[in-house]
């Protein structure tokens, strides 16, 4: 099942691996309401057919992005409600829950909520150029669509506090030692690399393979209470002023880059400079 066009691309099934491209590249795969519908419809299709998808892949279309976070152009206009529907967080709680293995193959920038979205993916392939990071404290919000509980059991409580704390962005090689991603392979080798692991998975049984991923998911342990604390906390965050003063400094920024670099081209087009 291929869809040419559209903000998600189904790639046809291959040796029992299914890939999913997320395909804004102009936004960075930035996740859109389209995109997260699109997704959902995606999961909702292929979850029933065990016994056809053994492994999923997630990447992002353009190379320079895996996902850059959620749009935050949307984000600045959401309020309290809105927070409360917990959109992102649904998404990738089913992302998380999907009976086979999930792998993203991750190049180029995976922020906020895009990390997010590779956290909730069992496996994580990552390319040379990879950045992960969790920067919603510095635009007045917080990590709550799994960050908060899925980056501690990753890299240790005291790791996930840094990261999410500063924002700051960490490349793929600091991932791979602080146990955040499984591999580093050369960009140009990201998705093949993540392909090859997933058909490996493919082979094995896949019954064996269902079942051994839902009793790790039972180490885990009940996460309930603290992703409803963390729904909570955001609601009160979007309603918050300074996360609307962050955001449009944020926006501001972006538009000044961009009016900064069409300014620049336009001179160059004219022979100037």
């Amino acid at each position: 099942m291929t869809r040419p066009e559209g903000p998600l691309l189904l790639d046809t099934l291959h040796d029992g691996v299914l890939t999913l491209t997320l395909n804004r590249p102009d936004k960075l795969n930035a996740l859109d309401q389209p995109l997260v519908d699109a997704l959902h419809s995606a999961l909702s299709y292929y979850e029933p057919l065990v016994d056809i998808v053994r492994a999923v892949v997630i990447c992002g279309a353009g190379g320079r992005a895996f996902a850059a976070g959620a749009d935050i152009a949307t984000l600045r206009n959401r309020n309290s409600g809105e927070a409360l529907l917990a959109i992102n967080a649904q998404l990738f709680d089913r992302v998380a829950r999907f009976p086979a293995p999930t792998i993203a193959a991750v190049t180029g920038y995976a922020l906020g909520g895009g990390c997010e979205l590779a956290l909730a993916c069992d496996l994580r392939v990552a390319g040379e150029s990879a950045q992960f990071g969790q920067p919603e404290t510095g635009l007045g919000i917080i990590p709550a669509a799994g960050a908060t509980s899925r980056l501690p059991q990753l890299v240790g409580m005291g790791r996930a506090r840094e990261l999410i704390f500063t924002g700051r962005l960490v490349g793929a090689d600091e991932a791979a030692a602080m146990g955040l991603v499984n591999a580093v392979v050369p960009d140009a080798e990201v998705l093949s690399a993540a392909v090859e692991m997933a058909i490996q998975i493919a082979k094995n049984d896949g019954l064996a393979t269902r079942l051994t991923k839902q009793a790790l998911q039972l180490v885990e342990g009940n996460l309930e209470h603290q992703r409803r604390f963390a729904n909570l906390a955001q609601g009160l965050c979007f309603d918050s002023p300074s996360k609307v003063a962050r955001m449009d400094a944020f926006l501001a920024r972006k538009a000044a880059r961009r009016n900064s670099a069409a300014h620049l081209a336009q001179r160059h087009d004219s022979g100037e400079g």
